[in-house]
């Protein structure tokens, strides 16, 4: 369903250990908002609710809910260190455009629901 790189992976993992709090998996996921539409969410979850897709990806519990499986489907997530720092990207087959800030997107089927810049 989605693809997290070694990179990613391994960030992540460093993030949970930081975070001190046992059982936690990865909550990933898109909510309406930003110029084009539909804005990406990663985040740290405790509880899987019923109609979350569970998926093991390197050893890593990843949840995903129902709305946002279509939208997020075969994503790779990548994270890359440089000199100004590091951060988590999204390749987004799905998606037919994004904003200029890269932060917000749309795909043919769903539109989200676009704000102002």
């Amino acid at each position: 369903m989605i693809t997290l790189t070694d990179a990613a992976v391994s960030q992540i993992k460093d993030m949970m250990e930081a975070e001190e709090e046992q059982g936690l998996m990865l909550r990933v996921g898109v909510k309406g908002g930003g110029c084009s539409g539909l804005s990406y969410g990663m985040g740290f979850d405790t509880e899987q609710n019923d109609d979350d897709t569970k998926l093991d990806i390197n050893g890593l519990t990843v949840l995903i809910d129902k709305e946002s499986a279509p939208i997020i489907k075969d994503i790779v997530i990548d994270y890359k260190q440089n000199m100004m720092g590091g951060g988590f990207t999204i390749d987004n087959p799905n998606a037919i455009a994004s904003c200029g800030c890269g932060s917000s997107f749309r795909t043919a089927a769903h539109a989200g629901t676009p704000e102002e810049c």
